[in-house]
């Protein structure tokens, strides 16, 4: 469908420019970007004292599909627009009935609807409509692998530096769960000094809580490099504070990390941008984790550590295990990938 063109930054990028649609039907699991877009809308659109008599808000749960249709078809009051913003859209009946007015909305009317949780079967006709009157847009969770690319850009468009140590280190601590990502973000942007703007690993050591020295993204980089000591120093220090670096966390980590490794061993060149593109990363920086990988493990080596992984997860969920604890249990597995 035409929607796969439309993304969150040709969309925003449009609304700033005030070129708007008469339709805008946001879906998808990852409300962040919606409520982002919406948001943007929200502030846009009309001028304060234009909201008054020109924006309605409707909650699929409490609303009338055909209420929401005649709304839209009434014209706004000294403005140039009406903006009528449709929240929690998936707890809305008979939205098929939109289709009808898709087909010919009105010039003056913004309707943008927000269906969470989910998405809506593209092959409805007021859906396909929706596509050829105004934008559709799927908004999807984002991959582990898409998160520092993603803090990165946040900080950007903020004119704020971030190096690619430190927006790795927030991944692997917080994941890719952007409602608990963004407070982060935003606890660190509220804590630069003044006239400071470049978000360090001190910076969030002092206001995250991650540990610039000991975290999962320096424990993966001893166990890349084989560097035994510092691993085993990383290993004692979780060990200690388990509830800051809980097992799950170390797990995920790892098994993306040797994963991505082990499809690097069938790759017929394993050069940078071989591997660059094999694993869609979007920074150079990652891809010499995976060349000294090669270097340090064979692939039979690589298959036997992700079995491991399996193993130690169920093992950290109680299964086989009786009285092991987390940083017991990290300990074994470590020392079984490093010899």
């Amino acid at each position: 469908m035409a929607a796969s063109k439309h993304t969150f930054d040709t969309i925003r990028n449009d609304i700033l420019q005030r070129r708007f649609k008469p339709v805008y039907l946001f879906m998808g699991d990852e409300a962040y970007f919606m409520d982002a877009l919406t948001e943007l809308l929200h502030e846009t659109v009309l001028t304060e004292t234009e909201k008054d008599f020109n924006l309605l808000t409707f909650y699929g749960v409490d609303s009338d599909t055909n209420v929401i249709i005649s709304s839209a078809r009434r014209y706004p009051m000294m403005a140039e627009h009406q903006l009528i913003i449709v929240r929690e859209a998936q707890n809305l009946d008979n939205l098929e009935l939109l289709e009808h007015y898709l087909k010919n909305p009105m010039p003056t009317t913004i309707l943008v609807i927000n269906y969470k949780h989910g998405t809506v079967d593209r092959r409805k006709a007021w859906v396909k409509q929706a596509d050829k009157t105004g934008i559709v847009f799927e908004s999807k969770k984002l991959y582990d692998n898409q998160i520092p690319s993603f803090i990165t850009a946040y900080f950007k468009e903020r004119k704020i530096g971030i190096d690619e140590k430190s927006a790795r280190m927030l991944a692997d601590y917080v994941g890719n769960d952007i409602s608990k990502l963004i407070p982060q973000l935003q606890k660190l942007e509220v804590s630069l000094p003044e006239g400071f703007h470049r978000v360090t690993s001190e910076l969030i050591e002092r206001n995250v809580g991650i540990s610039k020295d000991y975290n999962t993204f320096e424990l993966q980089n001893a166990i890349i490099r084989k560097d035994v000591l510092t691993a085993n120093r990383i290993v004692n220090y979780f060990e200690k504070n388990p509830k800051d670096n809980p097992i799950m966390a170390t797990l995920a980590v790892l098994f993306n990390y040797f994963s991505n490794l082990l499809e690097c061993f069938w790759l017929p060149r394993k050069d940078e941008q071989s591997i660059m593109a094999a694993l869609n990363l979007r920074s150079n920086y990652f891809v010499r984790d995976y060349v000294i990988g090669l270097k340090n493990y064979n692939a039979n080596k690589v298959m036997e550590i992700i079995s491991d992984l399996r193993t130690f997860d169920a093992r950290s969920k109680g299964v086989d295990n009786i009285s092991a604890s987390q940083g017991e249990l990290l300990k074994e597995l470590v020392y079984r990938i490093l010899h």
